[in-house]
């Protein structure tokens, strides 16, 4: 890793994703996984769409889920040159069991195990690929992320800039059913740490759409670290945005080697910089460039009800 680094990404900060109506993708992960919104805004580049935000109580990094909902948009195309899957940790035991039955029906086959640890593979109601994996998980509910999986035609230019530029560790490798996976844990191993990297036999070209997968990002510690991070980038040949302003924290981004589109984002500020805690994701959050066509935003957006 190079040494001007100020430390290693401590992992996954969000994931964003693309999905048909927006009050169906509300009822699936506000109600059916028990996720809080904890940000309704919108698309700060396409402010007549909502950006729907998904999280634990507080919005901690590493528990986000973000949706862009067009609704009417082609169904994606998975492949390669593209994040396949998010998986959440879910408790163990007979928690991990009552999951697996509250979830029938949404399933994609039968219960697997990956590194040891049992899977879950189901799709949302707009196609997306999800996963539940087995972990350590305080209480009956899902845990922030437990990893995300890329597919990539060739992992090594991937793995590289995970461990020489992130600070990553590879953690296992497993080959199975015509599928290589290698695994990279961020340091400290915490939450939201994993990164599976898929290469398979096939690997049709991916084509985005509803249930596919816009970005993934990593965690900069603040705008300090997000610098050195985008300066090694570039020093190791990535063409990398300048810093964006989203509000509840500030982006770079770049495709990586296989042509996932990646992003950095800082910790601060975080999703109570402009409502409280308490009422998080209760009211339509709009950033200073975009107040003064709230009236015509909100009109043309369709009303939303979260589940009981």
């Amino acid at each position: 890793m190079p040494a001007h680094i100020p430390g290693p990404v401590a992992g996954l900060h969000h994931v964003t994703a693309i999905c048909g109506a927006p009050q169906e993708n509300l009822d699936f992960y506000a109600g059916t996984l028990s996720q809080r919104l904890v940000k309704k805004t919108v698309n700060f580049d396409d402010p007549g769409t909502y950006h729907l935000y998904y999280g634990d109580e507080t919005g901690t990094p590493g528990t986000i889920l973000t949706f862009f909902p067009f609704t009417g948009s082609a169904p994606g195309r998975e492949g390669a040159g593209q994040t396949l899957a998010y998986a959440y940790l879910a408790p163990r035991g007979k928690r991990f069991d009552d999951w697996v039955a509250r979830l029938d029906g949404l399933t994609e086959g039968p219960v697997t195990e990956r590194f040891g640890a049992r899977v879950l593979t189901l799709r949302d109601p707009h196609g997306q690929r999800l996963e539940l994996i087995e972990g350590d998980v305080a209480g009956p509910g899902l845990g922030g992320f437990h990893s995300v999986t890329l597919w990539v035609r060739d992992a090594a230019p991937t793995a590289r800039l995970l461990t020489e530029v992130f600070g990553y560790s590879e953690a296992g490798h497993q080959s199975a059913r015509g599928e290589d996976r290698l695994r990279f844990v961020a340091q400290g191993a915490g939450m939201a740490s994993i990164v599976d990297i898929v290469r398979r036999d096939t690997a049709p070209a991916a084509r985005q759409g509803a249930g596919s997968i816009h970005h993934i990002a990593f965690r900069a510690q603040d705008d300090s670290h997000q610098s050195a991070i985008r300066e090694a980038l570039q020093a190791a040949g990535h063409q990398v945005t300048p810093q964006i302003d989203r509000q509840y924290f500030n982006a770079i981004y770049f495709r990586e080697p296989g042509g996932i589109l990646f992003e950095v984002a800082t910790d601060p500020p975080g999703f109570a910089v402009d409502e409280a805690q308490g009422v998080l994701g209760r009211a339509l959050c709009l950033p200073e460039q975009h107040e003064e066509l709230r009236a015509r935003i909100e009109a043309h957006l369709p009303p939303l009800k979260l589940p009981a």
